[in-house]
């Protein structure tokens, strides 16, 4: 996907507008996991680098509105006492998130009380040469994400004030289209960031426009669901395709298959049935589990048990898949070109039931001459908990945009960008 990067753009003496996706995991104001912070590195240091005059940063965190009102639910039922300031500073402001980018940068991180208005505007007339300014959580403003494009747009004309040239480099959030990832770019010359061409590089070329073959997915996860639209997708380009997790239940249902008390969506259950046609229909092989590790209650110390296809009790659910299951995908994975994994095929949190998705994921790492992809979600969770994510060619930052992508969607936030 040919859109210009930061590298097509003289930025010396320009203000630079960034979007960056520092939505990481907090907890009681400390950021539990920096990799989406780490992985906006390069793009920051060039711009610095190439003598940007000053360098804006926005981003998301988490979704305030609704999350607060979950906890603020919770405490009313537990009876509890709720203080939403206090909340807020500990799950959805940005003040840890940018004492982290400082340390890691080894320079001065200043943050904007809001991500517009008059006080940051005259913060951002005040940025040094060089300097790096954060703007507060942008979904503080419910213009970010309103329905309504003209409230986004003009939230994305104020945004755009505090640039000459709007650099997105969130991913993450490309598949929405929300003041600072889409509007903005209405109103500044826009371009892609280092992480932003890495992704479209991996996904779009090498994985829906033209995979080395043969193309091998792995699809897992809870529900087929969420996935239906990058299942089809994937049947009109792969040469193989492995479905495993809790979705594996609706399809082997689909099968006339005893699942006992495994997860399944019974509304999913004709839909499942079609695309198995259609996989038939189309030559490819649509692997699913031949045995399974299950239990009789969702628990990470319920007891184990191994049992074959069809042979699940009414009283047990499918946790992981058996060993025959993890030798059989492992073998449909013998001599690909290109992998693409999203969803774990087991309930891997809990230790006793990640040995499949841990199989699976080091028989992915130790392909020859492969190109791999993770694509986002709970799949990176896994590959991070592995060891073998240094193996692996690309790690999606971006679950949703990377599914979207592969099921041949427009991304609005890439779609905004210049083409080169």
């Amino acid at each position: 996907m040919k859109k210009k990067t930061v590298r097509d753009i003289d930025v010396r003496g320009k203000r630079i507008l960034m979007r960056v996706d520092f939505n990481v995991p907090m907890k009681d104001g400390v950021v539990q996991d920096d990799t989406r912070i780490k992985a906006a590195l390069p793009s920051i240091k060039y711009v610095l680098e190439q003598g940007a005059k000053s360098l804006v940063l926005m981003s998301h965190l988490g979704d305030p509105k609704k999350d607060t009102l979950k906890a603020k639910e919770k405490a009313a039922k537990e009876g509890k006492p709720f203080d939403e300031q206090k909340y807020l500073a500990a799950k959805h402001k940005m003040a840890p998130v940018a004492a982290q980018l400082a340390k890691l940068l080894g320079k001065e991180v200043k943050l904007a009380p809001a991500c517009m208005g008059p006080e940051t505007d005259a913060m951002v007339k005040a940025i040094p040469q060089g300097g790096i300014l954060i703007l507060e959580n942008t979904r503080f403003h419910k213009e970010e994400t309103s329905k309504d494009a003209a409230e986004r747009e003009k939230m994305g004309k104020a945004l755009a004030q505090y640039g000459d040239i709007f650099v997105n480099d969130a991913f993450g959030s490309a598949h929405r289209s929300h003041a600072s990832t889409e509007a903005v770019a209405k109103f500044l010359p826009a371009v892609a960031g280092f992480l932003m061409e890495k992704e479209l590089d991996y996904l779009h070329d090498k994985i829906v426009d033209s995979p080395a073959r043969p193309f091998v997915a792995i699809i897992g996860g809870a529900k087929v669901s969420s996935k239906i639209a990058v299942l089809e997708s994937l049947l009109t380009k792969v040469d193989r395709l492995i479905v495993g997790g809790g979705m594996a239940y609706t399809f082997l249902k689909a099968k006339g298959l005893s699942i006992g008390a495994s997860l399944v969506e019974a509304d999913m259950i004709d839909t499942a049935r079609k695309i198995l046609q259609k996989a038939y229909e189309s030559h490819i092989y649509l692997y699913l589990p031949i045995d399974h590790i299950v239990t009789t209650e969702f628990s990470a110390d319920a007891e184990a048990k191994h049992v074959a296809r069809g042979n699940i009790n009414p009283e047990q659910m499918g946790m992981d898949i058996g060993p025959m299951t993890i030798e059989k995908f492992k073998g449909a994975l013998v001599g690909a070109k290109t992998v693409f994994w999203n969803g774990p095929v087991g309930v891997f949190e809990f230790p006793k039931f990640a040995n499949g998705t841990m199989s699976i994921a080091k028989a992915i790492a130790e392909l020859p001459d492969c190109v791999t992809v993770i694509g986002g979600g709970d799949s990176v969770a896994a590959v991070n908990k592995s060891g073998i994510a240094s193996r692996i060619s690309h790690i999606s930052t971006g679950g949703g945009a990377s599914l979207e992508l592969v099921e041949g969607k427009v991304l609005p936030g890439v779609a905004a960008l210049l083409d080169k």
